[in-house]
């Protein structure tokens, strides 16, 4: 089994309340340069998405580009939500290559927890790719990584 962990691209300025920010043009950009090396290297089966505007507007990549693949808003996925908690739920999800876009710091945490290593950030839209048996702390091998061109 695998898991895509995906930071959603660059969003614009914090005026906006969190759960309605966009992404900037730039952030629609690496989007698609994410969604692109993801779907071309991967065969995902199953999209999780939190439901903050940003990371939706990422997922829209992907799924423009794999249109038949299911998906689902995860609402405990968001910023400051707890990973461990997230794990159980991802967990629970029957998928042989599963994309979660979601956010830092959570999405940190969620890799983190996978492969029982320290939390690491990740750059906007990033995509890690893990390896595993089955679900659990500890139990995957990061095997992949893409990031994106970022700002300057």
């Amino acid at each position: 089994m695998k898991i895509i962990l995906v930071r959603h691209g660059q969003a614009e300025d914090e005026s906006r309340p969190d759960s309605v920010r966009q992404l900037t043009d730039f952030g629609q950009q690496q989007a698609i340069q994410t969604a692109e090396y993801v779907t071309t290297h991967y065969n995902p089966d199953y999209f999780v998405v939190s439901p903050y505007d940003r990371a939706q507007q990422t997922l829209a990549e992907f799924q423009s580009r794999a249109s038949t693949v299911p998906s689902v808003v995860l609402k405990n996925i968001t910023p400051s939500d707890d990973a461990r908690q997230a794990l159980i739920d991802l967990a629970n999800i029957e998928a042989e290559c599963l994309v979660v876009v979601c956010h830092m710091s959570i999405v940190a945490y969620i890799a983190g927890l996978l492969t029982g290593d320290y939390p690491e950030s990740f750059s906007l839209a990033e995509a890690r790719v893990f390896e595993m048996e089955f679900v659990m702390t500890g139990m995957a091998n990061e095997i992949g990584r893409f990031v994106p061109e970022q700002p300057y």
